[in-house]
């Protein structure tokens, strides 16, 4: 169904309201937005996904260089005025993690120090929250410094998604917004795939977005057991649920070295699954995970591009690449008109 130029969400995809890239700018404006009065600008982790929201929004991207010294520094140049702005830095902290994260704070800072009326800092995926609580007696929580960091630089407001675990919203003393991939990764599997299916978790950390996926797409539940040996390596010891005969559907927040996931894709067809794929908001894709990926027994992954997606990966056919940027920019329109954002929620 289509209202004006924005797509509205039906019964079967209950999940708000979406600007598209043929949103009518008047309409964004009448809705409370001053176009003039916001800003959004962009680090060198994720300018594609930043121009795609702009794009969306009628909007320009802010004019900034960043860039670094011959000794490694980050140099961080504002182009144009800020004064009395509210402003967007749309920045996620993928590889190289701690580069983009400075670049994240010195734009903060160079705007905060420009006058800016409000920063809220966009992080489509929000690095080292794997780091959330201490494992061991004297392990940091770094999930909580980096926190500490973007609220020192100067960020009035965060906005993410899919953090790895939901309490980091509290290691904030700063609203933060925290937005689900669900409704991309739900209308991507509605559209795919017809075959009778079973949503799986690979771990039982994923259990509850796997049920809420399963509930909403009429699936039924698989977990993966597992016992992990040491840093990113796991080691699968049983299946709970029925798998036998379904199309076994893999659930996950983030991919990284992709060794859970490949070893679940060969655990899951060993117990009869009649084929395997994959679902994913954050494709860090580190070490082998590309290479493990292409020679597994998984039909196809879909990620998002919260971060980029690595060559080797875009050029082969099992990657498939859909985009949050509608998402995220309505959710931006929503906090620059200081409207309600909760129907984004899942």
């Amino acid at each position: 169904m289509r209202t004006g130029n924005r797509e509205r969400l039906t019964a079967d995809r209950p999940f708000g309201l979406f600007l598209t890239p043929n949103t009518d700018t008047d309409t964004f404006k009448k809705r409370g937005a001053r176009v003039d009065y916001m800003r959004i600008f962009s680090g060198n982790s994720n300018i594609s996904l930043a121009k795609e929201i702009c794009d969306i929004l009628g909007a320009s991207l802010g004019k900034a260089d960043v860039r670094n010294f011959s000794d490694g520094e980050i140099q961080v140049d504002i182009d144009e005025s800020v004064r009395g702005m509210d402003v967007f830095v749309v920045q996620s902290t993928c590889t190289p993690g701690n580069t983009n994260l400075m670049e994240l704070l010195i734009m903060i800072d160079a705007l905060k120090r420009a006058s800016a009326n409000r920063i809220t800092a966009v992080l489509p995926y929000y690095g080292y929250a794997r780091q959330d609580r201490k494992v061991s007696p004297r392990a940091p929580i770094t999930a909580k410094l980096v926190a500490d960091l973007i609220t020192t630089a100067g960020a009035n407001r965060v906005l993410t998604m899919d953090l790895h675990a939901g309490q980091i919203q509290g290691f904030f003393n700063i609203p933060v917004d925290h937005l689900f991939a669900a409704p991309v990764l739900l209308e991507h599997i509605r559209g795919r795939y017809q075959d009778e299916m079973v949503i799986v978790s690979p771990d039982a950390g994923g259990v509850e977005r796997a049920r809420a996926f399963g509930k909403r797409l009429k699936a039924g539940l698989a977990i993966i057991d597992k016992r992990r040996e040491g840093p990113n390596v796991a080691k699968f010891m049983n299946i709970i649920g029925e798998v036998k005969g379904l199309l076994a559907v893999i659930l996950d927040d983030i991919v990284d070295t992709a060794g859970t996931l490949v070893e679940a894709a060969a655990a899951l067809e060993t117990k009869g699954a009649s084929g395997v794929v994959a679902c994913c908001t954050h494709p860090v894709l580190s070490g082998p995970a590309v290479q493990r990926i292409r020679d597994s027994s998984i039909g196809e992954i879909a990620v998002t591009n919260t971060i980029p997606l690595k060559p080797e990966a875009l050029k082969h056919p099992k990657f498939k690449v859909l985009s949050v940027a509608g998402l995220l920019a309505e959710a931006i329109k929503r906090i620059h008109c200081n409207d309600s954002v909760s129907s984004l929620f899942v």
